[in-house]
């Protein structure tokens, strides 16, 4: 059970969220947390000045946003000590042509090296991964921190849902608060949204659009991140990716136990084991309080385990290439 110490700190002005990273997303979310007025926020870099400068910008944007939230730049892990959330957003974007397994071994150092050195300082923190390849990276961090894998958790599904939403909503010409998703499986190619508990106002969307439509839509949840990449062209989606992030965050520091789909591990849940992967689970200030296992069909089941063998195929790449030395 959650202390009512815990509780007031979570909710308390003393809340602190690190942010490992200061490029789009690191950034943005960090402008997400204090706007809301959820945390104050460490931001940390590797390039000296980037997250320094970010953080006076945003401190000089207070008396326009009406609140008081400090937010700290930082090259040093000492200043991210005693963090309630610790946000691993470091690594290398996808670019143009580039699939999330292309980023593995590189990311792969870069999150190892953090999460160990994050840890050091909050030993107490919940870790939200959100660096690409997300599923696999999660798992690193759990492996690297040697945390209880509640406390450590991968943004992923609340994303890929909320792209699956924003198409149904289009399509449909609905507004999209009354547009509910759920996307499973691994961040990529083999996500499994489950179109039965898609639903409009409570109407599953199967009954609102013939099936070639519905799976349209669910190829373009697919694509969805490399559709903005080839947009951009010289960058990745980051405006969604941090409010996703957001979303769990306040999940987890207002201890709401929201429902949500991320990334956690599975110890025989679905029939999966020593995998982080996408399925439901209530989020609150311990991290993952419990992991929801829906009924799924046959069809839908392989196509869950489909995607953990994925997933699991670059976990092994992953430990064997950081066994080895990874790159250092």
């Amino acid at each position: 059970m959650t202390t009512a110490a815990q509780k007031e700190k979570a909710c308390s002005r003393h809340a602190k969220v690190s942010i490992i990273g200061a490029g789009n997303v690191g950034k943005t979310l960090a402008q997400r947390i204090i706007e809301k007025d959820l945390a104050d926020v460490c931001l940390l870099d590797i390039v000296e000045g980037l997250p320094q400068g970010i953080a006076l910008d945003l401190m000089e944007a207070r008396p326009l946003e009406y609140h008081s939230r400090s937010v700290v730049g930082t090259n040093d892990y000492k200043d991210t000590a005693d963090s309630d959330i610790v946000v691993i957003t470091a690594g290398v974007a996808r670019k143009p042509g580039m699939s999330r397994e292309d980023l593995l071994k590189t990311n792969a150092q870069i999150v190892t090296t953090a999460a160990k050195k994050a840890i050091e300082y909050s030993p107490n923190a919940v870790f939200l991964v959100v660096t690409n390849p997300l599923d696999v990276m999660t798992y690193l961090v759990w492996k690297t921190v040697e945390l209880s894998p509640e406390k450590v958790v991968g943004m992923a599904g609340v994303l890929d849902s909320a792209r699956l939403q924003t198409f149904i909503a289009l399509e449909l010409k609905v507004a999209v608060s009354d547009v509910y998703a759920l996307v499973l499986g691994g961040h990529g190619d083999l996500m499994l949204p489950i179109p039965r508990y898609c639903t409009v106002a409570g109407v599953p969307i199967t009954e609102l659009m013939p099936k070639q439509t519905i799976e349209n839509l669910i190829q373009r949840t697919r694509d969805g991140g490399a559709e903005i990449v080839r947009l951009l062209k010289t960058g990745s989606a980051y405006y969604a990716p941090a409010s996703s992030a957001c979303y769990m965050i306040k999940s987890i520091l207002l201890d709401e136990s929201r429902i949500l789909p991320a990334a956690v591990y599975l110890d025989g849940q679905y029939d999966l084991k020593d995998i982080y992967i996408g399925v439901p689970c209530r989020l609150g200030y311990r991290g993952v309080e419990t992991i929801i296992e829906i009924a799924l069909t046959e069809e839908e089941k392989e196509a869950l385990h489909a995607s953990a063998r994925a997933v699991r195929a670059n976990i092994d790449i992953a430990l064997e290439y950081l066994a080895q030395g990874g790159g250092s």
